[in-house]
């Protein structure tokens, strides 16, 4: 069965620490709940957390994780990934993630290079990353078009781009976009990082017109709001703005999804409604770490809306798995799996 959802983005391997994060913050003048991409000053980290503490070696990725997430809720065969990665040890890992959780790694191989890694350093309930894109920097589009991932492209019907591939591959996703659009497929965006509208703005405003379906978390939209210089920045306000802003295929209404941690979720239709879902509170004891909690809940949307199911119960599948993710150390979802639709 081809796959319906076709999802792109940067594969990563996350070396996740809790002791001796904050010592990490401090030292490399990180911010506790943050994402950055790695500068000179940052090369050391990697390094370091491996040979000087006992870090969790993890799948991540924010892209790779919402496309596990979809997988956990769609039927086997509905999810392909694809994204640059290195011949080595961190992409055998990350395949292997891939392949327990039922989506397809459709990497482009770029020899000579080592895969991706974000460091992940958790302090209490957040996370900062802190990533060295390596292979993943190195995606073309000239993988897009070869054969084989051509055919997958022409088979699904929803696609998936994480924010943080914008960084580099702006020509590979507008590529996927401009399918999307023409063909009346569904095209799903993630803000990603705050960093994302801030600093990649004209990358950001070049693929949202192809968009049906974006989201981002009070964060991202704060700092969308501030790059595009809207004065309300609160999560409603932000979610109709998007919502209503011009459209390639104007055959259907974009959604904006906002999400706000433990805060109620806002979902904006075109410019027809905007609705709040409150989040059912988790016990602070039953959280374990934050990381990939909105990659899960992204894919717990996509997931259920590639089933056709109504937006309220779109929302409620992205929470549930949302909800999952913090339970667990990392990007992770609990197996056996758990019913969510």
């Amino acid at each position: 069965m081809p796959a319906k959802l076709f999802a792109i983005g940067n594969p990563l391997l996350d070396i996740s620490v809790t002791e001796g994060a904050q010592q990490l913050l401090e030292q490399y003048k990180l911010k506790a709940n943050d994402a950055i991409l790695a500068g000179e000053e940052h090369q050391p980290i990697y390094e370091q957390v491996r040979t000087t503490l006992s870090p969790l070696y993890l799948a991540g990725g924010a892209g790779q994780n919402t496309a596990r997430a979809a997988s956990y809720v769609l039927p086997e065969g509905s999810v392909v990934y694809t994204g640059a990665v290195g011949n080595d040890n961190f992409a055998k890992t990350l395949r292997e993630a891939n392949e327990k959780e039922g989506v397809e790694s459709a990497y482009q191989v770029v020899e000579g290079t080592s895969t991706g890694a974000c460091c992940v350093l958790i302090t209490g309930h957040d996370r900062s990353l802190c990533t060295n894109l390596a292979a993943a920097e190195k995606f073309t589009v000239d993988h897009l078009r070869s054969a084989e991932i051509k055919q997958k492209i022409e088979e699904a019907s929803h696609f998936y781009i994480g924010g943080f591939f914008l960084t580099h591959g702006l020509e590979s996703a507008l590529e996927v976009a401009k399918h999307s659009a023409s063909a009346d497929k569904t095209l799903a965006f993630n803000l990603s990082a705050p960093f994302i509208p801030q600093f990649f703005k004209d990358q950001v405003d070049q693929l949202i017109p192809y968009a049906d379906i974006v989201f981002g978390n009070e964060s991202e939209a704060e700092a969308y709001a501030k790059s595009h210089g809207i004065a309300d920045t609160s999560a409603k306000n932000i979610a109709q703005h998007i919502a209503s802003l011009p459209k390639t295929n104007s055959g259907k209404d974009r959604i904006v999804v906002i999400t706000q941690g433990a805060q109620e979720t806002v979902v904006a239709i075109g410019t027809k409604s905007v609705t709040s879902y409150p989040v059912t509170p988790l016990a602070k004891d039953a959280i374990v770490d934050t990381n990939g909690a909105g990659d899960a809940t992204a894919g717990g949307f996509v997931a259920a809306f590639v089933l056709g199911s109504p937006i309220p119960e779109c929302v409620e599948v992205g929470h549930k798995l949302g909800a999952m993710c913090i339970q667990q150390n990392g990007p992770q979802l609990p197996y056996p799996k758990q019913k969510v639709l």
